[in-house]
């Protein structure tokens, strides 16, 4: 396989760093190597596995990464390992590797969510460029379930007139509307709804109703 090293993209090194950890499932030793001397190329650490059993057994660290998986393996093929990740609790971007590829086996792949289907061989910044990709956006969703954790522990730092405050009127309530619902006053609606941006950290309505549809708040009474 001709896998030539060359220079990656400014944007594609400033992401790629020793922390990222790519990993490869591929059955020809020889493809494995090749992959990782591109990726050590450019400081990016990598792991391989020659069957999707193999990187289901191992010990994988939990840091910002991606899975280049091979189309055709043995046991499980990449295209059902695919499938059945979700179901494992693996949430890593896929890249879909294949010396047999065909159309309806590309749009399979991509409706599955891969973030690329490269056919073999590919050139290494073809391969760099998805690895990129696929590793920022690994780290973009490790950041949104970080923010969505400290959201939801805010949330449960909030009495139960807050919240059933913070349903009313992030789902478009007027305080005197909500007041209603609830057999309050609006003065005090306004209190527990100043009360509970502040726990929650909101800076406007607007920063409180993101909260409230991130957390998939519904109006309760």
């Amino acid at each position: 396989m001709n896998l030539p090293i060359g220079e990656p993209s400014a944007r594609n090194a400033e992401m790629m760093n020793v922390r990222s950890l790519v990993h490869i499932v591929d059955d020809d030793p020889s493809m494995r190597y090749a992959i990782a001397a591109v990726l050590r190329s450019v400081d990016i650490r990598s792991a391989a596995y020659d069957s999707c059993q193999a990187f289901l057994a191992a010990d994988v660290d939990d840091v910002p990464g991606c899975l280049l998986l091979d189309v055709r393996l043995p046991g499980v093929s990449g295209l059902d390992f695919q499938t059945s990740m979700q179901g494992h609790g693996i949430r890593l971007p896929v890249i879909m590797i294949t010396a047999h590829a065909d159309v309806p086996m590309s749009v399979r792949a991509m409706k599955a969510g891969a973030v690329d289907f490269l056919p073999k061989p590919f050139r290494d910044q073809d391969l760099l460029d998805a690895v990129g990709i696929a590793i920022d956006r690994d780290i973009r969703r490790r950041s949104a379930d970080d923010q969505l954790g400290k959201v939801k522990a805010c949330y449960e730092t909030l009495s139960t007139r807050e919240k059933q405050v913070m349903g009313l009127v992030t789902s478009g309530k007027l305080n005197k509307q909500a007041a209603h619902e609830l057999g309050l006053s609006e003065i005090t609606v306004k209190l527990y709804r100043a009360s509970a941006m502040k726990k929650m950290g909101a800076r406007s309505l607007a920063d409180f109703v993101r909260m409230a549809e991130r957390l998939d708040i519904r109006p309760q009474a």
